[in-house]
């Protein structure tokens, strides 16, 4: 006779096995699944992608409409297949979140790397020298694992006395869409990097809008040349090499003048102010008693790497950074048999490719394929 209470328990959830799962099909992701599959990695057996998003595209395709090919930093081309292939580059004003995954859905299906999606993965553990993701679609198991979850669904707002009591509106860079919405309002922008410049610049066409930022702005004359670049990227290798947090590119190669920002100077609307010391009811204010009336913070305070489902692996330094080796520092140091694509110097498109190339080679040999 059936015991009734195992009658009623739920059936054993099967495992997936493969050999590498890489985690995220951006850039990064299915740059390293290429090279997978290149170097003779079979698809199922071999590596598995999983990606959160219900769509290619990575985290372009929930970028603001006014992102366009023309605005936008280069996309560089995914190894074996340029962009123009996909996406008529002619065409400047077409938005970014609907080129670039129009492009990646294409490369998908040429070389056939296998998405799954959306698939969230929700914790990463280990369970007899094998690494045990769990996702909400299922349990896989995995010898190696590529991590190139970049940092878009991470938004970071600093935490200002008052931000609580503000009775405007607050968001981050992560859900703007356009600066029609601000029409008739008065718009703080806080921070200093690319996107924030970006924002500024459409919301101070349309209302009143103040700057501020943490550090007084670095403008820099001239081409971001690829020697810039190869510093810059550098720099924050050296840093995560000794497990210390990324900085930004932008902290170290500062924000190139161009005719658009030139544009905004000219205007008046790069009148920057340093940063706010309090949030009121109404606004902020400053650390010298000043007071500002504000309808809407703007937080352009940036992104930190998503990797909270690597927490019990505890691969961070008490610094809060992750010690990073391998020839382009995408090996973690605590456990060399898992590879963050993306993150610190891999974390520029160009640099993304690059690193997936390394991080498949490297972890095959580590895991002896």
């Amino acid at each position: 006779m059936t015991d009734p209470a195992s009658a009623a328990a739920p059936p054993a959830q099967a495992v997936v096995k493969t050999d590498i799962l890489v985690i995220g099909a951006g850039q990064a992701g299915l740059s390293s699944a290429y090279h997978l599959k290149q170097r003779g990695l079979a698809p199922g057996r071999g590596f598995v992608v999983l990606d959160r998003s219900p769509e290619a595209g990575g985290a372009w395709q929930y970028r603001w409409p006014s992102l366009t090919l023309s605005t936008v930093n280069r996309v560089h081309d995914l190894p074996g297949m340029a962009f123009a292939e996909a996406v008529d580059t002619s065409e400047a004003t077409v938005e970014a979140a609907v080129a670039v995954p129009r492009y990646f859905a294409a490369y998908e299906e040429r070389f056939e790397l296998p998405v799954a999606r959306p698939v969230v993965v929700q914790v990463v553990g280990l369970r007899d020298d094998r690494f045990r993701i769990e996702t909400d679609r299922g349990v896989f198991s995995a010898r190696g694992i590529i991590n190139a979850t970049g940092t878009w669904e991470s938004p970071f707002i600093p935490d200002y006395p008052g931000r609580e009591l503000f009775r405007g509106r607050q968001l981050h860079t992560h859900d703007y869409r356009t600066a029609a919405e601000f029409a008739g309002q008065h718009v703080v922008v806080v921070g200093g990097g690319i996107s924030a410049i970006q924002l500024l610049d459409e919301i101070s066409l349309v209302t009143r809008t103040t700057w501020v930022t943490r550090r007084e702005p670095v403008f820099t004359e001239g081409p971001f040349d690829q020697e810039a670049g190869r510093k810059a990227v550098a720099m924050i290798e050296e840093r995560v090499r000794q497990g210390l947090p990324p900085n930004s590119v932008v902290s170290v190669t500062g924000l190139p003048m161009n005719p658009r920002i030139a544009a905004m100077r000219d205007r008046g609307a790069l009148l920057r102010q340093p940063m706010l010391a309090e949030i009121t009811p109404t606004g902020i204010r400053w650390a010298d008693g000043r007071e500002l009336a504000a309808d809407v913070i703007l937080w352009c305070t940036g992104f930190r790497s998503s990797l909270d489902h690597l927490a019990p692996l505890q691969l961070r330094e008490p610094s809060g950074g992750i010690t990073m080796t391998g020839k382009l520092a995408t090996q973690v140091g605590r456990e060399p048999r898992i590879h963050l694509v993306g993150y610190g110097p891999s974390a520029s498109t160009i640099g993304a490719n690059r690193a997936g190339a390394v991080a498949a080679r490297e972890l095959m040999e580590t895991l002896g394929i």
